[in-house]
């Protein structure tokens, strides 16, 4: 491996700030199960205001909100809908089913983005051969979508179809604060149309640990016992949630930072011969990259990246996924186009 490296794989890579480590060092700490940790439930107070929702609740994972939300939201033999490579259903072990019980009918979206059009085709009339669909899901900004952002305008209309059809509707935000960032809008824009979101702080906005399950106060005292069950009741936690806590106080305007790189990064990559990038309308911080070269194939691609200290992730079977984050440099940026030209002119 070379003396550089650049790590692309994920914002999920990001360490905590120096701010974060001092709030951790001399945070307030209380049994958290027993609703007692002050800085646990000074985090939670803080994203439910940032997102304009009555409660919240601290997850260690993201995964684990998200499977709070399913489990809070419907109960066993019921139906979901999601679009077809949304993270919930694609990258969360089949929590849906193996712990939910739910079924899923997975819908085809446009740069991951379902339209209200796609979901009323999808639902199917009362049969008793048929699960009873109770919840959609989406997902702000689209993982596998090379982190495409809704636009508030968009989850507007799918929430007042689905909501007419009866149905709830939950966001996995994990990287909701990009999606805000990207289009200048105040997140509430979004969450004041959905029955619960899923933030992380432990992405782009580099907390060591944590997400936030957010709703009603009815559907957070839901949540509550459910997150026990998971196996996520922590004691002493405040002492990550002042990590958090620095994370939605003083990392969401920087993310704009990430957007500037990944459109450098985007662009330098486009200009050389034989790359593909594809970013979606609404572009955040993940770009997804393939080599039109005959003989090149996503292992191929990780591969020679690697071998030049740039670490990516595969998308097969062609492409790999690179993301952008707090500790990658405009330099760091320059080096992966210059090393990239370098390895196909010598192939």
């Amino acid at each position: 491996m070379p003396d550089r490296i650049v790590d692309l794989r994920s914002d999920t890579v990001t360490r905590p700030t120096e701010a974060m480590r001092e709030a951790m060092a001399r945070a307030e700490v209380g049994d958290d199960v027993y609703g007692e940790d002050p800085t646990v439930n000074q985090l939670q107070e803080l994203a439910a205001d940032r997102l304009g929702t009555e409660a919240a609740l601290f997850v260690p994972t993201g995964t684990m909100g998200n499977t709070c939300a399913l489990l809070a939201h419907t109960r066993p033999g019921d139906e979901f809908l999601v679009e077809e490579s949304a993270h919930i259903y694609y990258w969360e072990c089949g929590n849906y089913a193996t712990i939910a019980g739910l079924a899923v009918r997975p819908i085809r979206g446009e740069h991951g983005i379902l339209t209200a059009e796609a979901v009323e085709a999808a639902l199917r009339g009362p049969n008793l051969h048929f699960p009873p669909p109770r919840l959609v899901c989406v997902e702000n900004t689209h993982n596998n979508a090379a982190g495409s952002a809704w636009t508030p305008e968009q989850l507007a209309a799918l929430a007042t179809r689905v909501h007419a059809r009866g149905l709830a509707l939950h966001m996995d935000g994990a990287r909701l604060f990009h999606a805000a960032v990207a289009l200048g809008v105040d997140p509430r824009a979004y969450t004041q149309h959905v029955d619960s979101v899923m933030i992380c702080v432990s992405k782009g906005l580099s907390a060591p640990v944590g997400s936030l399950l957010c709703g009603t106060r009815a559907f957070i005292d839901r949540a509550v016992p459910l997150r026990k069950r998971l196996g996520g009741g922590m004691r002493q936690a405040g002492i990550i949630a002042a990590a958090g806590i620095v994370a939605l106080e003083s990392m969401v305007e920087r993310l704009a930072e990430d957007h500037l790189q990944a459109r450098r990064l985007a662009a330098g990559l486009a200009a050389l011969p034989g790359v593909a990038v594809r970013q979606p309308p609404v572009p955040t911080n993940i770009l997804v990259v393939e080599v039109t070269a005959p003989g090149w194939n996503s292992e191929r691609l990780v591969s020679a990246w690697r071998a030049m200290g740039v670490l990516s992730n595969a998308r097969p079977p062609l492409a790999a996924r690179l993301v952008t984050h707090r500790h990658i440099s405009a330099a760091d940026v320059d080096y992966v186009i210059e090393v990239t030209g370098n390895m196909l002119a010598a192939a």
